[in-house]
Parts: structure tokens; sequence; C-alpha cells
């Protein structure tokens, strides 16, 4: 009867230990594909372009920057983000990091970085080429819809460090 009773144990602590891991490496997985998310778009803008980052995005995704509510990520890109880019001869990121938290369906993301924006010339307006140098942080909720990863708010902030 006690080799019984241990071997039960034995069985319910491999099948607990099992999935103990199974979900810790599926939620690895969810952290994973939450990064690359996030990456791509980061990426994205750093090449000066939107082009792919729609799919990141739910159609309808709220944008906010900088106390500013910019509406669908769309619209966002319509009348700011856009535009903007036109305007940059560069834009990288340093001093990166990110921060997620899994709790399914959705995710929770906090970056951290450094950013440098070369702006530029433009010899009409007669405006030299200007580097601006900022300080950002950005929160993003991300919802699993249909097994992909899509960011259904994000919120960013700055501060000028070379004012």
């Amino acid at each position: 009867m006690k080799s019984l009773k241990g071997i039960t144990t034995a069985i319910l602590l491999l099948i607990a230990t099992g999935y103990s891991y199974g979900q810790t490496s599926s939620l690895e997985k969810d952290k994973q594909e939450v990064i690359a998310v996030m990456k791509a778009y980061k990426d994205a803008i750093q090449n000066l372009t939107t082009e792919g980052t729609f799919e990141l995005f739910t159609p309808d995704a709220s944008v906010y920057e900088q106390g500013k509510v910019e509406g669908t990520y769309a619209e966002y890109i319509d009348h700011h983000l856009g535009p903007e880019l036109g305007h940059f001869e560069s834009f990288t990121f340093s001093d990166y990091s990110i921060n997620t938290t899994i709790n399914l369906p959705y995710a929770f993301t906090t970056e951290n970085y450094l950013y440098t924006i070369v702006l530029k010339e433009d010899k009409i307006k007669g405006t030299k080429e200007r580097i601006v140098e900022s300080k950002g942080v950005a929160t993003s909720i991300l919802q699993k819809i249909d097994g992909v990863w899509k960011i259904i708010h994000s919120h960013t902030s700055f501060k000028k460090l070379n004012q």
C-alpha cells in the first residue's frame, strides 16, 4: 500500500511539474511575441516609416502622446507621426529597456529609452539641421486576438534633454 501511495504521489508530482513548466513556457512564448511586436514598431520608426505598422495595432487602438489624445492609430499616423517622419533625417533609440507583464488575454508593456532625432535642413525656410535628444517612456496594452498580439492602447511621453 505504501508503494502504491508513493507511486501515485510521484505521478501527481510529475504531472503538476509538467503542467507548471508548460504554463511557464507558454507565458514566456507570449512574452517574447509581445516584445517582438514592440520591437517591430520601434524598428519601423527608426527606419522613418509606418509601413507594416498598421498590422501591429487593432483598427480602434487608442493612441496618446504627451498628454494629448491622438485618436486611433490611423488618425495618429495621418495627422501626427506620418507627416512628422518626413521632417526627420534620422530617429534612433538608445538605452532601451522593456518590461512586459502577461495577464491573458492582455499584455502590458513599459518601455524606457533615450532617443535622438536629427531634423532635416530646410533650405526654403532657412533652417539648419537640428538635433533633438529626449528621454522617453511608453506604456502599451496588447490583446491576443486569434492567436496574434495586437496593440490596443499606446501612451508615450518624453522630456527633452537639450533645451
